[in-house]
């Protein structure tokens, strides 16, 4: 599984996230997805743990929390849809 984060500042790191995250376990991946024309960060970001229980965990008590004056969504990861 991974993690979901949105509703990031757009100041927020993969160092940042993974301080955080790691209060709920071992992180294994961070990836803040940029824009390719900028290199701006899209305000959303994934995470992956080393056991569904850690994700678990962190998704209920990250999920809507304050973090750098936003309120995060912290959820499953879906599947990339195909276009």
């Amino acid at each position: 599984m991974s993690i979901y984060i949105g509703n990031l500042s757009y100041e927020v790191t993969e160092a940042d996230l993974n301080v955080v995250f790691s209060d709920y376990g071992s992180v294994k991946r961070v990836h803040v997805p940029t824009d390719r024309d900028t290199g701006r960060p899209k305000g959303f970001a994934f995470v992956e743990l080393s056991t569904s229980d850690e994700e678990s965990k962190a998704i209920e008590t990250l999920n809507g929390a304050e973090w750098m004056g936003r309120t995060m969504k912290v959820d499953e990861a879906r599947e990339r849809r195909k276009n």
